[in-house]
């Protein structure tokens, strides 16, 4: 399928209203970005674009002019079944994404097979300086190594990110409350000891408060370790 006749294939699922919202949704894009694609038919659109193995092109016109290619060209990546294609196409995606819910949307199933690749790549993600490559390696280590591969070592390296930017630090906080309610015992002390930038700190108690991973006493203490910074 040419990249025409997926952008035609795109905009015959329009829906003016949709695209309104899910802009209001991310108000770091223009409004121009959003054809107005609901996910359930991107996933859809993505599922036969893969099975026609005729994607190449697509995959590589980057960047791409619409919210809903981008989304689409993750979703595609998330279909795929050959490890080494699929780290491949993150490393040639990830770093045009410019959105949180592209960032977020593209988790590939794929991915918690193979923990070895997955945390090389995440590794180097967290080193990056682009907003949304940070976001992602912190995503990946939040969805694919907080049970079975954990390591106290990965806390350590998502708390010594520092930055400036909403998108990056709400993720941190969305990994160290994440923490709280599977690796308890470890994540702890990055609260106790205030290790975390104030606004994350508060942002981490506040999201581990409202989980029900986290147990009623456990949230008690929790809230006494916030930051007043007034």
């Amino acid at each position: 399928m040419t990249k025409a006749e997926i952008r035609e294939r795109l905009f015959s699922l329009q829906d003016e209203k949709y695209a309104d919202f899910t802009s209001g949704l991310i108000p770091t894009l223009p409004r121009e970005k959003f054809i107005g694609v609901r996910t359930p038919a991107l996933r859809a659109l993505a599922k036969e674009i893969y099975r026609s193995g005729d994607y190449g092109d697509f995959l590589s016109d980057l960047p791409h002019k619409y919210y809903e290619e981008d989304n689409l060209h993750g979703f595609i990546i998330c279909q795929m079944k050959d490890i080494g294609e699929c780290i491949s196409e993150l490393r040639r995606f990830i770093p045009y994404t410019d959105n949180w819910a592209t960032s977020d949307c593209t988790r590939p199933p794929l991915l918690k097979k193979h923990p070895d690749e997955t945390f090389k790549l995440a590794s180097e993600y967290l080193k990056s300086e682009e907003i949304y490559t940070v976001r992602y390696g912190i995503g990946l280590l939040l969805s694919y190594f907080l049970d079975d591969h954990f390591d106290e070592s990965h806390l350590k390296a998502v708390s010594e990110i520092k930055s400036d930017e909403y998108y990056v630090n709400m993720m941190i906080a969305w990994y160290f409350a994440t923490a709280l309610a599977k690796q308890h015992k470890s994540a702890l002390p990055y609260i106790e000891n205030r290790v975390l930038s104030p606004w994350v700190h508060n942002k981490t108690i506040q999201k581990a408060s409202e989980s029900y991973r986290v147990s009623e006493d456990k949230k008690i203490y929790l809230k006494t370790l916030k930051i007043n910074n007034r």
